[in-house]
């Protein structure tokens, strides 16, 4: 496969998946919010901290309010990462690797276009703002449903699931670290029912929530929460289930290729290195840290991937 056409493909699926997990983010603010409201301001800084986004929002001149920072993540065009942004970039990189895709696929992401584009053609009324974050994420999951239904299990695939988990890993590192960034006022609020509250909506956040239940009931620890959404292997959405799926679709490729390329060597160091990890270990050393380090790593990872099968070639 040409080099150009399998970076189109994993920044297709890395923009569609960027676009759901700024959604799931915005979702995360307005509900952690809702439960400070005497502290929003500091709360919707976090989020755009966590987006990474803060210079590029100070510029604009816009304040730390909800609907200012909504606006900015969800349809602002000078935000090259808001969700009307990434959704036609995607679709661009769609166009590109229009061959590689089956009908269903492509169908699925020009509808997603059409539709978020007329979704955020206005400012979003803070009424609105959950059907409108569920219309993403609903049409995110279309595109998934076709993808996962309609490819071939061949180099394609394996390029766009790549993109799909890097992305993804990405996003909940950063989920998991508005929790800790600017979140609570007080060490003192540790272990409180606000700081329980927050947690439980980092899990929804994720859509983590009904599977955080059946497996734990009503327990809603802290440790558990982020050992769940870090190192459970049947978690969709932890950190160290993405590093298998990518550390696997990396290894099929490099079979297919009879080469074998040096980003799978990382990838496998970095998922053998947190399956070595425990909770205690990271709570420990720092949460924050720990996952400062993550996403350089998983950052260094996408950039080993671009280098070694050739995206700009």
């Amino acid at each position: 496969m040409l080099g150009k056409t399998a970076g189109g493909l994993f920044w297709m699926y890395r923009y569609l998946e960027r676009a759901e997990n700024t959604a799931r983010l915005a979702d995360a603010g307005f509900r952690i919010a809702l439960t400070r409201s005497d502290h929003a301001e500091d709360e919707w800084a976090s989020i755009i901290e966590t987006a990474s986004a803060r210079k590029d929002f100070v510029g604009s001149g816009a304040k730390f309010d909800g609907p200012s920072v909504i606006n900015f993540l969800l349809r602002d065009p000078a935000n090259r990462s808001s969700v009307i942004s990434v959704t036609e970039a995607a679709r661009n990189n769609a166009r590109l690797v229009r061959t590689a895709l089956t009908r269903e696929v492509w169908e699925a992401v020009n509808e997603t276009w059409i539709t978020l584009k007329e979704a955020l053609a206005r400012p979003v009324r803070e009424t609105d703002l959950p059907d409108v974050l569920a219309l993403i994420r609903n049409q995110s999951a279309l595109v998934r449903g076709a993808t996962v239904g309609t490819m071939l299990r061949n180099d394609i695939y394996n390029f766009a699931r790549v993109g799909t988990f890097v992305e993804r890993a990405d996003n909940i590192a950063r989920i998991l670290d508005v929790k800790y960034y600017v979140l609570l006022p007080s060490v003192t609020l540790v272990g409180s029912t606000l700081d329980n509250v927050q947690w439980e909506t980092i899990l929804r956040a994720a859509s983590a929530e009904r599977s955080f239940r059946w497996l734990y009931g009503g327990e809603t620890r802290p440790l558990t929460i982020a050992d769940f959404l870090i190192l459970d292997r049947r978690m969709p959405r932890s950190l160290l289930y993405c590093l298998r799926k990518i550390a696997g679709n990396l290894g099929h490729l490099c079979s297919d290729y009879g080469v074998r390329r040096p980003s799978l060597d990382f990838a496998l160091g970095l998922r053998d290195e947190l399956e070595d990890t425990t909770i205690d270990q990271i709570m420990e050393r720092g949460l924050h840290e720990f996952l400062t380090k993550f996403i350089q790593s998983n950052n260094a990872l996408a950039g080993h991937v671009e280098e070694d099968f050739r995206f700009n070639r």
